[in-house]
Protein backbone atom coordinates (compact mmCIF):
# COMPACT_ATOMS: atom_id res chain seq x y z
CA UNK A 1 0.00 0.00 0.00
CA UNK A 2 1.32 3.42 -0.76
CA UNK A 3 2.91 5.35 2.07
CA UNK A 4 1.01 8.16 3.75
CA UNK A 5 2.90 11.39 4.06
CA UNK A 6 3.58 12.97 7.44
CA UNK A 7 1.17 15.73 6.59
CA UNK A 8 -1.66 13.52 5.37
CA UNK A 9 -5.14 14.88 5.70
CA UNK A 10 -7.40 13.71 8.52
CA UNK A 11 -9.84 10.93 7.75
CA UNK A 12 -13.51 11.23 8.51
CA UNK A 13 -15.04 8.89 11.05
CA UNK A 14 -18.50 7.39 10.86
CA UNK A 15 -20.01 10.22 12.91
CA UNK A 16 -18.54 12.89 10.66
CA UNK A 17 -15.69 13.90 12.94
CA UNK A 18 -12.18 13.87 11.66
CA UNK A 19 -9.30 11.86 13.10
CA UNK A 20 -5.65 12.14 12.17
CA UNK A 21 -4.52 9.52 9.72
CA UNK A 22 -1.84 7.24 11.15
CA UNK A 23 1.52 7.83 9.55
CA UNK A 24 4.29 5.26 9.11
CA UNK A 25 6.22 6.88 11.97
CA UNK A 26 3.22 6.81 14.31
CA UNK A 27 2.02 3.20 14.43
CA UNK A 28 -1.00 2.29 16.46
CA UNK A 29 -0.35 -0.01 19.39
CA UNK A 30 -1.42 -3.57 18.66
CA UNK A 31 -2.14 -2.76 15.03
CA UNK A 32 -2.85 -5.79 12.85
CA UNK A 33 -2.44 -7.28 10.32
CA UNK A 34 -0.50 -4.47 8.66
CA UNK A 35 1.11 -1.76 10.72
CA UNK A 36 2.50 1.62 9.75
CA UNK A 37 5.72 0.13 8.44
CA UNK A 38 3.87 -2.18 6.13
CA UNK A 39 1.73 0.70 4.87
CA UNK A 40 4.97 2.42 3.93
CA UNK A 41 6.21 -0.55 1.96
CA UNK A 42 6.77 0.50 -1.63
CA UNK A 43 8.94 -2.43 -2.58
CA UNK A 44 6.03 -4.49 -3.85
CA UNK A 45 6.92 -7.21 -1.41
CA UNK A 46 4.56 -10.13 -1.15
CA UNK A 47 4.47 -11.78 2.22
CA UNK A 48 3.98 -15.50 2.53
CA UNK A 49 0.69 -16.86 3.77
CA UNK A 50 2.54 -19.39 5.91
CA UNK A 51 3.41 -16.92 8.64
CA UNK A 52 4.93 -17.71 12.02
CA UNK A 53 2.27 -18.17 14.70
CA UNK A 54 2.85 -17.71 18.43
CA UNK A 55 4.23 -21.22 18.97
CA UNK A 56 6.58 -20.89 16.00
CA UNK A 57 7.78 -17.46 17.20
CA UNK A 58 8.56 -18.96 20.61
CA UNK A 59 10.52 -21.74 18.90
CA UNK A 60 12.27 -19.19 16.67
CA UNK A 61 13.31 -17.27 19.80
CA UNK A 62 14.60 -20.43 21.47
CA UNK A 63 16.34 -21.50 18.27
CA UNK A 64 18.07 -18.13 18.06
CA UNK A 65 19.41 -18.50 21.61
CA UNK A 66 20.39 -22.14 22.00
CA UNK A 67 23.40 -22.85 19.83
CA UNK A 68 26.78 -24.35 20.59
CA UNK A 69 27.40 -22.54 23.88
CA UNK A 70 25.55 -24.81 26.30
CA UNK A 71 26.95 -27.94 24.63
CA UNK A 72 30.55 -26.80 24.31
CA UNK A 73 31.37 -24.11 26.87
CA UNK A 74 29.95 -25.14 30.30
CA UNK A 75 33.37 -26.46 31.28
CA UNK A 76 34.91 -23.02 30.74
CA UNK A 77 32.34 -21.44 33.06
CA UNK A 78 32.79 -24.20 35.67
CA UNK A 79 36.55 -23.69 35.64
CA UNK A 80 36.06 -20.08 36.68
CA UNK A 81 32.92 -20.23 38.82
CA UNK A 82 33.18 -23.70 40.34
CA UNK A 83 30.16 -24.54 42.51
CA UNK A 84 28.80 -21.05 41.81
CA UNK A 85 28.16 -22.01 38.18
CA UNK A 86 24.36 -22.56 38.45
CA UNK A 87 23.97 -19.19 40.17
CA UNK A 88 26.08 -17.57 37.45
CA UNK A 89 23.72 -18.94 34.79
CA UNK A 90 20.69 -17.77 36.77
CA UNK A 91 22.00 -14.20 37.05
CA UNK A 92 23.10 -14.14 33.41
CA UNK A 93 19.62 -15.37 32.51
CA UNK A 94 18.00 -12.64 34.58
CA UNK A 95 20.01 -9.98 32.73
CA UNK A 96 19.00 -11.57 29.43
CA UNK A 97 15.37 -11.62 30.57
CA UNK A 98 15.47 -7.90 31.38
CA UNK A 99 16.79 -7.14 27.91
CA UNK A 100 14.26 -9.53 26.39
CA UNK A 101 11.39 -7.72 28.13
CA UNK A 102 12.73 -4.45 26.71
CA UNK A 103 12.69 -5.87 23.20
CA UNK A 104 9.25 -7.34 23.83
CA UNK A 105 7.94 -3.94 24.91
CA UNK A 106 9.38 -2.29 21.80
CA UNK A 107 7.85 -4.98 19.59
CA UNK A 108 4.37 -3.82 20.65
CA UNK A 109 4.74 -0.60 18.69
CA UNK A 110 5.80 -1.74 15.24
CA UNK A 111 5.57 -4.81 13.05
CA UNK A 112 8.31 -3.61 10.71
CA UNK A 113 11.20 -5.95 9.96
CA UNK A 114 14.62 -5.29 11.43
CA UNK A 115 14.02 -5.59 15.20
CA UNK A 116 16.57 -3.21 16.82
CA UNK A 117 16.74 -1.15 13.62
CA UNK A 118 12.97 -0.70 13.53
CA UNK A 119 12.69 0.09 17.24
CA UNK A 120 15.55 2.61 17.19
CA UNK A 121 14.37 4.31 14.02
CA UNK A 122 10.89 4.67 15.44
CA UNK A 123 12.18 6.14 18.71
CA UNK A 124 15.09 8.30 17.56
CA UNK A 125 14.66 8.86 13.83
CA UNK A 126 16.17 7.63 10.59
CA UNK A 127 19.78 8.70 11.23
CA UNK A 128 20.17 6.77 14.48
CA UNK A 129 18.15 3.91 13.03
CA UNK A 130 20.50 3.70 10.05
CA UNK A 131 23.61 3.39 12.21
CA UNK A 132 21.99 0.85 14.52
CA UNK A 133 20.72 -1.16 11.56
CA UNK A 134 24.11 -1.15 9.85
CA UNK A 135 26.07 -2.11 12.97
CA UNK A 136 23.47 -4.70 13.91
CA UNK A 137 23.74 -6.30 10.46
CA UNK A 138 27.54 -6.35 10.55
CA UNK A 139 27.55 -7.81 14.07
CA UNK A 140 24.93 -10.41 13.17
CA UNK A 141 26.78 -11.36 9.98
CA UNK A 142 30.06 -11.83 11.86
CA UNK A 143 28.34 -13.88 14.57
CA UNK A 144 26.65 -15.97 11.89
CA UNK A 145 30.03 -16.65 10.28
CA UNK A 146 31.44 -17.78 13.63
CA UNK A 147 28.44 -20.05 14.25
CA UNK A 148 28.67 -21.53 10.75
CA UNK A 149 32.36 -22.24 11.20
CA UNK A 150 31.64 -23.81 14.59
CA UNK A 151 29.10 -26.28 13.21
CA UNK A 152 31.38 -27.25 10.32
CA UNK A 153 34.36 -27.70 12.66
CA UNK A 154 32.30 -29.77 15.09
CA UNK A 155 30.95 -32.00 12.33
CA UNK A 156 34.47 -32.60 11.02
CA UNK A 157 35.77 -33.36 14.51
CA UNK A 158 32.93 -35.72 15.41
CA UNK A 159 33.04 -37.73 12.19
CA UNK A 160 36.66 -37.37 11.10
CA UNK A 161 38.65 -36.60 14.20
CA UNK A 162 40.83 -33.57 14.85
CA UNK A 163 43.01 -34.37 11.82
CA UNK A 164 39.99 -33.72 9.57
CA UNK A 165 39.80 -30.10 10.72
CA UNK A 166 41.78 -28.47 7.92
CA UNK A 167 41.37 -25.13 6.20
CA UNK A 168 40.28 -26.84 2.98
CA UNK A 169 37.67 -29.01 4.68
CA UNK A 170 36.30 -26.11 6.71
CA UNK A 171 36.02 -23.96 3.57
CA UNK A 172 34.21 -26.68 1.63
CA UNK A 173 31.90 -27.41 4.55
CA UNK A 174 31.18 -23.71 5.05
CA UNK A 175 30.22 -23.23 1.39
CA UNK A 176 27.98 -26.31 1.43
CA UNK A 177 26.26 -25.08 4.60
CA UNK A 178 25.60 -21.67 3.04
CA UNK A 179 24.11 -23.32 -0.04
CA UNK A 180 21.79 -25.43 2.12
CA UNK A 181 20.70 -22.42 4.19
CA UNK A 182 20.08 -20.34 1.07
CA UNK A 183 17.97 -23.14 -0.41
CA UNK A 184 15.90 -23.37 2.80
CA UNK A 185 15.27 -19.63 2.85
CA UNK A 186 14.51 -19.29 -0.85
CA UNK A 187 11.97 -22.11 -0.51
CA UNK A 188 9.81 -19.71 1.48
CA UNK A 189 8.59 -19.02 4.99
CA UNK A 190 6.64 -22.29 5.19
CA UNK A 191 9.76 -24.43 4.71
CA UNK A 192 11.86 -22.19 6.95
CA UNK A 193 9.23 -22.43 9.68
CA UNK A 194 9.14 -26.23 9.46
CA UNK A 195 12.94 -26.55 9.56
CA UNK A 196 13.14 -24.05 12.43
CA UNK A 197 10.50 -25.88 14.46
CA UNK A 198 12.07 -29.29 13.92
CA UNK A 199 15.60 -28.13 14.76
CA UNK A 200 14.41 -26.30 17.87
CA UNK A 201 12.46 -29.30 19.14
CA UNK A 202 15.48 -31.48 18.42
CA UNK A 203 17.94 -29.35 20.38
CA UNK A 204 15.58 -28.90 23.33
CA UNK A 205 14.92 -32.65 23.32
CA UNK A 206 18.67 -33.30 23.52
CA UNK A 207 19.00 -31.00 26.52
CA UNK A 208 15.95 -32.52 28.21
CA UNK A 209 17.50 -35.94 27.59
CA UNK A 210 20.65 -34.71 29.34
CA UNK A 211 18.59 -33.63 32.35
CA UNK A 212 16.54 -36.85 32.53
CA UNK A 213 19.55 -39.11 31.99
CA UNK A 214 21.46 -37.23 34.69
CA UNK A 215 18.61 -37.59 37.17
CA UNK A 216 18.44 -41.33 36.40
CA UNK A 217 22.17 -41.66 37.10
CA UNK A 218 21.74 -39.79 40.38
CA UNK A 219 18.80 -41.97 41.39
CA UNK A 220 20.65 -45.20 40.58
CA UNK A 221 24.02 -44.37 42.11
CA UNK A 222 23.06 -41.97 44.87
CA UNK A 223 26.37 -40.18 44.33
CA UNK A 224 26.35 -36.39 44.14
CA UNK A 225 29.64 -34.94 42.88
CA UNK A 226 28.55 -31.30 42.91
CA UNK A 227 31.24 -30.24 45.38
CA UNK A 228 34.07 -32.14 43.67
CA UNK A 229 35.19 -28.98 41.89
CA UNK A 230 36.38 -27.51 45.18
CA UNK A 231 38.87 -30.37 45.63
CA UNK A 232 40.35 -30.65 42.14
CA UNK A 233 44.04 -29.82 41.79
CA UNK A 234 46.27 -29.05 38.85
CA UNK A 235 49.59 -30.77 38.05
CA UNK A 236 51.42 -28.40 40.41
CA UNK A 237 49.04 -29.08 43.29
CA UNK A 238 47.25 -25.74 43.04
CA UNK A 239 43.42 -25.65 43.00
CA UNK A 240 42.10 -26.30 39.49
CA UNK A 241 39.19 -23.96 40.21
CA UNK A 242 40.39 -20.69 41.81
CA UNK A 243 38.62 -19.16 44.77
CA UNK A 244 35.71 -16.94 43.83
CA UNK A 245 36.08 -13.17 43.86
CA UNK A 246 34.19 -10.33 42.22
CA UNK A 247 36.37 -10.27 39.11
CA UNK A 248 36.05 -14.01 38.55
CA UNK A 249 32.30 -13.92 39.15
CA UNK A 250 31.76 -11.12 36.64
CA UNK A 251 33.97 -12.85 34.07
CA UNK A 252 32.06 -16.12 34.49
CA UNK A 253 28.74 -14.32 34.21
CA UNK A 254 29.79 -12.65 30.96
CA UNK A 255 30.82 -16.04 29.58
CA UNK A 256 27.48 -17.51 30.61
CA UNK A 257 25.56 -14.52 29.24
CA UNK A 258 26.91 -15.26 25.76
CA UNK A 259 24.88 -18.48 25.80
CA UNK A 260 21.68 -16.40 26.21
CA UNK A 261 22.20 -14.02 23.30
CA UNK A 262 20.11 -14.36 20.16
CA UNK A 263 16.67 -13.30 21.39
CA UNK A 264 17.31 -9.81 20.02
CA UNK A 265 16.89 -11.10 16.48
CA UNK A 266 13.47 -12.66 17.04
CA UNK A 267 11.65 -9.62 15.65
CA UNK A 268 13.82 -9.21 12.58
CA UNK A 269 11.15 -10.75 10.35
CA UNK A 270 8.11 -9.32 12.12
CA UNK A 271 6.17 -8.79 8.89
CA UNK A 272 6.27 -12.56 8.31
CA UNK A 273 4.59 -13.30 11.62
CA UNK A 274 0.95 -13.48 12.58
CA UNK A 275 -0.11 -10.46 14.65
CA UNK A 276 3.49 -9.58 15.63
CA UNK A 277 2.46 -6.63 17.80
CA UNK A 278 0.65 -9.11 20.05
CA UNK A 279 2.63 -12.33 19.59
CA UNK A 280 6.24 -11.06 19.74
CA UNK A 281 5.88 -9.47 23.21
CA UNK A 282 4.50 -12.77 24.45
CA UNK A 283 6.88 -15.07 22.62
CA UNK A 284 10.21 -13.43 23.54
CA UNK A 285 9.82 -13.67 27.36
CA UNK A 286 8.44 -17.21 27.07
CA UNK A 287 11.38 -18.31 24.94
CA UNK A 288 13.99 -16.74 27.25
CA UNK A 289 12.33 -18.24 30.33
CA UNK A 290 12.38 -21.74 28.80
CA UNK A 291 16.08 -21.34 27.97
CA UNK A 292 16.94 -20.16 31.50
CA UNK A 293 15.22 -23.17 33.09
CA UNK A 294 16.83 -25.63 30.67
CA UNK A 295 20.33 -24.15 30.99
CA UNK A 296 20.34 -24.09 34.78
CA UNK A 297 18.97 -27.63 34.96
CA UNK A 298 21.50 -28.97 32.45
CA UNK A 299 24.49 -27.37 34.17
CA UNK A 300 23.33 -28.43 37.64
CA UNK A 301 22.78 -32.05 36.59
CA UNK A 302 26.16 -32.22 34.81
CA UNK A 303 27.88 -30.91 37.92
CA UNK A 304 26.13 -33.45 40.12
CA UNK A 305 26.99 -36.52 38.05
CA UNK A 306 30.46 -35.79 36.61
CA UNK A 307 31.86 -32.25 36.84
CA UNK A 308 35.42 -33.53 36.41
CA UNK A 309 34.57 -35.14 33.08
CA UNK A 310 33.09 -31.88 31.79
CA UNK A 311 35.93 -29.76 33.13
CA UNK A 312 38.72 -31.90 31.68
CA UNK A 313 36.95 -32.92 28.46
CA UNK A 314 38.78 -32.77 25.14
CA UNK A 315 35.73 -33.87 23.17
CA UNK A 316 34.08 -31.69 20.53
CA UNK A 317 30.84 -31.69 22.55
CA UNK A 318 31.95 -31.14 26.14
CA UNK A 319 28.53 -31.73 27.70
CA UNK A 320 28.51 -35.34 26.48
CA UNK A 321 31.60 -36.02 28.60
CA UNK A 322 29.45 -35.98 31.73
CA UNK A 323 28.08 -39.42 30.80
CA UNK A 324 29.67 -42.85 30.51
CA UNK A 325 26.79 -44.38 28.54
CA UNK A 326 27.74 -44.31 24.86
CA UNK A 327 24.12 -44.10 23.64
CA UNK A 328 23.41 -41.05 25.78
CA UNK A 329 26.69 -39.47 24.69
CA UNK A 330 25.89 -40.03 21.01
CA UNK A 331 22.40 -38.58 21.40
CA UNK A 332 23.80 -35.48 23.09
CA UNK A 333 26.35 -35.08 20.29
CA UNK A 334 23.58 -35.43 17.73
CA UNK A 335 21.52 -32.87 19.62
CA UNK A 336 24.49 -30.50 19.62
CA UNK A 337 24.84 -30.80 15.84
CA UNK A 338 21.11 -30.19 15.37
CA UNK A 339 21.38 -27.22 17.72
CA UNK A 340 24.26 -25.68 15.80
CA UNK A 341 22.50 -26.21 12.49
CA UNK A 342 19.30 -24.76 13.93
CA UNK A 343 20.91 -21.56 15.13
CA UNK A 344 22.38 -21.11 11.66
CA UNK A 345 18.88 -21.49 10.21
CA UNK A 346 17.67 -18.78 12.59
CA UNK A 347 20.61 -16.52 11.70
CA UNK A 348 20.07 -17.03 7.97
CA UNK A 349 16.41 -16.10 8.39
CA UNK A 350 16.84 -13.09 10.71
CA UNK A 351 20.02 -11.39 9.51
CA UNK A 352 19.01 -10.59 5.88
CA UNK A 353 15.76 -9.04 7.09
CA UNK A 354 17.74 -6.15 8.59
CA UNK A 355 19.00 -5.07 5.16
CA UNK A 356 15.56 -5.79 3.74
CA UNK A 357 13.96 -3.43 6.28
CA UNK A 358 16.57 -0.72 5.66
CA UNK A 359 16.06 -1.01 1.91
CA UNK A 360 12.30 -0.67 2.27
CA UNK A 361 13.00 2.58 4.17
CA UNK A 362 15.14 3.72 1.23
CA UNK A 363 18.30 3.73 3.33
CA UNK A 364 19.86 1.12 1.04
CA UNK A 365 19.44 0.37 -2.68
CA UNK A 366 15.97 -0.93 -3.56
CA UNK A 367 17.51 -4.14 -4.89
CA UNK A 368 18.21 -5.29 -1.32
CA UNK A 369 14.48 -5.71 -0.70
CA UNK A 370 13.70 -7.42 -4.00
CA UNK A 371 11.62 -10.47 -3.25
CA UNK A 372 10.68 -13.74 -4.87
CA UNK A 373 7.14 -14.87 -5.56
CA UNK A 374 7.16 -16.46 -2.10
CA UNK A 375 7.91 -13.10 -0.47
CA UNK A 376 11.53 -13.96 0.35
CA UNK A 377 14.08 -11.09 0.13
CA UNK A 378 16.32 -13.11 -2.14
CA UNK A 379 18.92 -10.37 -2.74
CA UNK A 380 19.40 -9.67 0.97
CA UNK A 381 19.44 -13.42 1.72
CA UNK A 382 22.15 -13.98 -0.89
Amino acid sequence: MAASSAGSTPSASADGSSTPATTPDQPTRGETPQDAANRDDTSGRKTSRAKFGLASIVLLTINGIIGSGIFISPGAVMKVAGTWTPLVYVIAGVFAAVLAVTFAAAARWTSENGAAFAYTRLAFGDDVGFYVGLTRFVGAAIAWGVMATAVVTTVLTVFGGHEAVTTTNITIGFVLLMVVLLAINVAGTRITKVVNNISTIGKVAALVLTIVAGLVVLARTGDNHFSDLTHLEGPDGSPLVPSMDTTAFVGAMLAAFYAFTGFEGAGSAASEMEDPARNLPRAIPIGVTVVIVVYVAVVSVAMMINPTGVLESKDAVVLASAFDNSIVRDLIVLGALVSMFGINVAASFNTPRIFDAMSRRRMLPAAASRTSQRGVPVVASS
